[in-house]
């Protein structure tokens, strides 16, 4: 298996377990994340902890689960980029586009925070 799926209340973990996320994962990836959205989990984070090279078609999936969140009013946050994957975001300029944490932990207080802000303002 490529990756790892930990379901959680409010969102879902999904940690490539991959040194490349390439061609090779991409369509899976997508696949599981276009998965998750439909069983109603609009907050995902991506966890690349153990993935050291991204090309295109990893950064086209790494999008896909960005937009998912989006249109579902939900938050996509990437955590864990080493310096490699890190340096092609920013060089694609994605790192304007898309939620960077550095640790799993500040991840998940984002996507908690989000959600909180969210049914704050739900309820006006």
């Amino acid at each position: 298996m490529h990756f790892t799926v930990d379901k959680h209340e409010k969102y879902v973990v999904i940690k490539l377990h991959e040194e490349k996320l390439n061609t090779l994962i991409s369509a899976d990836l997508k696949a599981e994340l276009v998965v998750m959205q439909s069983q109603g989990f609009d907050n995902i984070i991506l966890d690349l902890t153990d993935t050291k090279y991204c090309d295109s078609s990893g950064l086209s999936a790494i999008l896909v689960g960005n937009r998912i969140c989006k249109n579902a009013n939900g938050t996509f946050v990437l955590t864990g980029l080493n310096d490699v994957v890190k340096k092609l975001v920013e060089i694609s300029q994605l790192n304007n586009v898309l939620v960077i944490t550095p640790t799993l932990s500040e991840a998940i207080d984002i996507v908690i925070m989000d959600e909180v802000e969210r049914d704050i303002t739900d309820e006006k």
